[in-house]
């Protein structure tokens, strides 16, 4: 979510810094006063920028906390838009428009020196609070005069606190502080969550808890023992396997009488790898029932990963402990409830204060308990209502962990069923690929494709298909895990050519990790000895850079000529990087319709039938399969769900017209949504908000490249300067870009064309992902049916759809018509479309508008920022206005297939035009400054 910020103020931020500071040169009749203002945002702005995107490449902007980049970027784009306006109203202007643009300067001014108040204000609280503050570095500052973090190391740029919960913190200080030790030992036998927060770093807190686990691990004050680093994004398997591999080390030490500790490791290994993951699951559901636990959730960042690990532990009244670690305050606090009660700890470090957050039943607040809390009991004994409550649904809580966690134990074989259904040509082609004789020393076949296609699941079965069975000696089969840990890489490799659990389906390492068997320093050279006069065949699943890439392989002996590496990957480059010729890169697409619903009908029936013996659903099924879009991801998970639902058409209506809350609420459905959304935390800053705003068109919309390219242009996210290439033409490089990364699909139309791509379709399950995080972050409103008339925060993207029926007041009231930056039409023209109050519109887009007319396009002339302008497909449009001549920002206009035979003469006064699209000719002017 904070990338989405980070990425939309940094690719609107670069686009203004030098024409602002040209700008201030040019004008020589500004006041000294107005001129400092000016430098100062200026070099403000430049600095948010820098800041911005120094956030997004250091990958720890899920630690920032969200308000704070928001309440940045929001400030930076008011700055720019402040700078922008000033900038057009510089040109010396002409008779009437003299006292207008004079006004219009004063005005500016004013906003100005507010805006430089705004700046000033938010160095200052930053300062004051110091929330930017790493553990071991200097306070971070904001701004040249005090904005965030000058300096920062590879592992800063993270925030020590919030202000969600400091000022009952502040309170505590005055009060005893408690030991952590007794806070976690005291209490009744219910499970206790208690979380951990400081006001500098980690780096402390970890220390305090380390020290209290390991005296009550000493003490064998609890059953189990788990430390649990939480990695972003979230991956439940992983936590799963890691929690397991510290509950069986805690119950082997435990055992253990005359065996050496060292023996305890490999134990750990033979048991977890003997089982199998149905197997695993159980065995976590039977140790979190029936035994006591303590265990340490460390570098919680978001409300949203509690959640989703909470469900695992049923409180099963053996007095078990949760300690979350986290650097939010308001993480802190929503763990742990609304009421929770905050404590200052006893540490020994005196320049840091440490807190915890606990449930308001601690044994030290009973005195404090309410009077109106209602008990139940005979003789001495009292036992609150509520407690009474909660014990019926013991058994409940612990059926649904269950539950959840058998999910994650078949998450790695949730897609096996797709391959028998529309992947058969595939696997062959794969087959004879790695079958084919080749005088390469290693052949490297790469298979590549978005998210959710069963890349990893077509893989496997190619892998363990008869056909490749005898022509290989050695092999090994790797799912590379996040973080990305080249030991674990090449253990894991080492393990399988060494031949343990040979010919065995459950030797494949789809996802688990493999605990530390040798030395470093001894892998390679152990691979080496392996793989030595052998013909191996090696797997590396999902590789995410080249980078990775590099590591392994400079890692890996030269094997003989007839050994294969096969990858998968997200990314085309990633393809075109590991395999060195065309003919050994492969792109797997989607589903045809066909298969697609046989593999729906498989998993929803668990048989094979035909749909049309049931024809109530067939129209819902087909509505559902146009949301998955031949995704094998989608349809299997969203199958299974319904699988256990009554098969009716108000059930699977209901699924269709809530998909959306559905993928991000429900979680059977919630690894559709997470997989997909690996892909665009991915991206990298310039890119991620070129993603964002494609959320303007609507579903099904093939996208022009030409289009697409001349509004990002317009928009000014081509503002990265490249040697050589012009603005035009590194936009263009990111629209490919965004097809080899897999977050958009070429249309079938261009898919063979000798002009290449010359449009795009976002997946549906990508077009909402698109659209949920240009939401949250205020980047684009759609007007469409059924849709909210209030918004929260400023719109900068207007699109209207076609079904939407409002009047000119729910337009006008419904988003800040002053702050849009483009206007996209889809439909029907409706005359208040176009406002005064849009003087910072950047992008008119009425391609394909119907009902629009010469009169209906009079205003434009009073758009001053207008550099895009699109007619086409407009038939009812003859004439343009003479007022075209005052946009002087103007660089793209297109009035193809409109009845426009001649321009105004005034269009000559556009010196910044570069492209006017007429007919089917688009004629290229040079800028006339060149």
């Amino acid at each position: 979510m904070e990338a989405a910020v980070v990425s939309v103020g940094k690719a609107a931020l670069n686009g203004l810094l030098s024409g602002a500071k040209s700008t201030i040169a040019e004008e020589s009749s500004l006041t000294q006063a107005v001129q400092r203002d000016m430098v100062f945002l200026a070099d403000e702005l430049e600095e948010m920028h820098s800041i911005l995107r120094d956030v997004v490449q250091q990958r720890d902007y899920h630690k920032v906390p969200r308000s704070r980049v928001k309440q940045l970027r929001s400030l930076a784009h008011d700055v720019e838009d402040c700078l922008q306006e000033y900038s057009v109203h510089l040109e010396k202007p002409s008779g009437w428009r003299l006292a207008r643009t004079v006004l219009e300067r004063h005005r500016i001014a004013a906003e100005m020196k507010g805006l430089r108040a705004r700046v000033e204000d938010m160095n200052q609280r930053n300062l004051h609070h110091q929330l930017m503050h790493n553990a071991g570095s200097k306070p971070a500052v904001w701004g040249t005069s005090g904005c965030l973090g000058q300096q920062a190391s590879s592992s800063s740029i993270i925030p020590s606190a919030t202000m969600f919960g400091i000022a009952e913190a502040r309170r505590q200080k005055d009060k005893a502080k408690v030991d952590l030790s007794w806070l976690i030992n005291e209490g009744n036998e219910d499970l206790r969550v208690i979380a951990v927060w400081g006001t500098k770093g980690v780096l402390g807190q970890s220390v305090l808890i380390n020290g209290a686990y390991n005296d009550l691990k000493r003490s064998k004050k609890f059953e189990l023992y788990a430390w649990i680093r939480i990695v972003h994004p979230f991956n439940p398997l992983e936590f799963l396997h890691c929690v397991m591999r510290q509950f069986y080390s805690t119950s082997f030490e435990q055992a253990r009488k005359t065996q050496e500790k060292a023996n305890i490791g490999s134990q750990v290994l033979k048991k977890m790898s003997m089982m199998e993951q149905h197997d695993l699951v159980d065995q976590f559901c039977e140790h979190v029932s029936e035994k006591s636990y303590l265990i340490v959730l460390n570098d919680m960042s978001t409300i949203e990963d509690w959640h989703a690990i909470k469900e695992y532990f049923p409180d099963n009244r053996k007095g078990s402990r949760i300690i979350v670690s986290t650097e939010h305050g308001e993480v802190a606090s929503l763990c742990t409830g609304q009421e929770s009660i905050v404590a200052e700890l006893n540490q020994p470090y005196v320049d840091q204060s440490i807190f915890a957050s606990h449930d308001k039943d601690s044994q030290f607040q009973t005195a404090l308990m309410e009077p109106s809390h209602t008990t139940l009991g005979t003789n001495n004994s009292v036992v609150p209502t509520d407690d009474i409550v909660e014990n019926q649904f013991v058994d409940d809580n612990d059926n649904i962990a269950r539950k959840s966690l058998r999910r994650l134990g078949t998450m790695t074989c949730a897609l096996d069923d797709q391959l028998v259904v529309g992947r058969e040509k595939e696997k062959s082609e794969l087959i004879s690929l790695i079958s084919k004789e080749d005088d390469e020393q290693t052949m490297v076949i790469s298979v590549w494709g978005m998210g959710g296609l069963g890349k990893t699941t077509l893989v496997k079965e190619v892998y363990q298909s008869q056909e490749l069975s005898d022509l290989f000696e050695k092999r090994a089969c790797v799912t590379i895990i996040r973080p990305f840990v080249l030991d674990e890489v090449l253990k894991s490799l080492a393990m399988q050519l060494r031949g343990e659990s040979f010919n065995r389906k459950d030797n494949i390492d789809f996802g688990i990790g493999i605990r530390k068997l040798t030395e470093t320093k001894l892998l390679t050279e152990e691979l080496g000895h392996l793989t030595k006069r052998k013909r191996c065949l090696i797997v590396l699943d999902d590789l995410f850079s080249v980078v990775e890439w590099g590591m392994i392989i400079q890692s890996l002996p030269k094997m003989e000529n007839a050994s294969r590496i096969l990858i998968t990957t997200r990314e085309r480059n990633i393809a075109k990087h590991c395999s060195r010729n065309e003919e050994s890169i492969y792109n797997l697409q989607v589903l045809n319709p066909w298969d697609s619903l046989d593999l729906f009908t498989r998993k929803v029936f668990k048989e094979v039938i035909d749909l049309d013996e049931y024809p109530a659903l067939i129209q819902e099924a087909k509505t559902i399969l146009k949301r998955c879009s031949g995704l094998p991801l989608a349809i299997v998970n969203i199958g299974g769900f319904l699988a256990n639902q009554p098969k009716t058409p108000i059930v699977w209506r209901k699924m269709n017209e809530h998909i959306s809350a559905e993928l991000e609420m429900n979680p059977e459905l919630g690894i559709i949504r997470a997989i997909l959304m690996k892909t665009y935390d991915g991206l990298p800053y310039h890119l991620k908000y070129c993603f964002l705003y494609m959320s303007i068109f609507p579903e099904d919309y093939t996208i022009s490249r030409r289009r697409l390219v001349h509004r990002w242009k317009a928009e000014g996210y081509s503002s990265d300067e490249v040697r050589g290439k012009s603005m035009g033409e590194i936009v263009d490089a990111y629209f490919m870009e965004l097809i080899e990364r897999s977050m958009v699909l070429p249309s079938k139309e261009s898919i063979g064309s000798r002009k290449g791509i010359s449009s795009c379709k976002l997946h549906d399950l990508m077009r909402e992902i698109s659209i949920s995080k240009a939401m949250e972050e205020n980047l684009v409103f759609r007007m469409e049916e059924g849709c909210s008339l209030y918004t929260q925060g400023t719109m900068r993207h207007l699109a209207i759809s076609n079904n939407w029926e409002g009047n000119q007041n729910e337009f006008e009231c419904t988003v800040d018509l002053s702050r849009i930056r483009s206007l996209t039409v889809f439909g029907k023209w409706k005359p208040f479309y176009i406002s005064d109050k849009m003087k910072l519109l950047r992008v008119l887009d009425l391609e394909s508008t119907s009902g629009l007319v010469d009169h209906h396009i009079e205003p434009i002339g009073k758009l001053l920022h207008l550099k895009y302008l699109s007619l086409r497909e407009c038939d009812g449009i003859f004439h343009l206005p003479e007022s075209l001549g005052n946009l002087e920002q103007l660089e793209t206009l297109d009035v193809t297939n409109t009845r426009i035979m001649k321009l105004p003469q005034t269009i000559t006064k556009l010196r910044k035009l570069q492209h006017i699209h007429a007919g089917n000719v688009c004629n290229r002017i040079l800028d006339s400054s060149s």
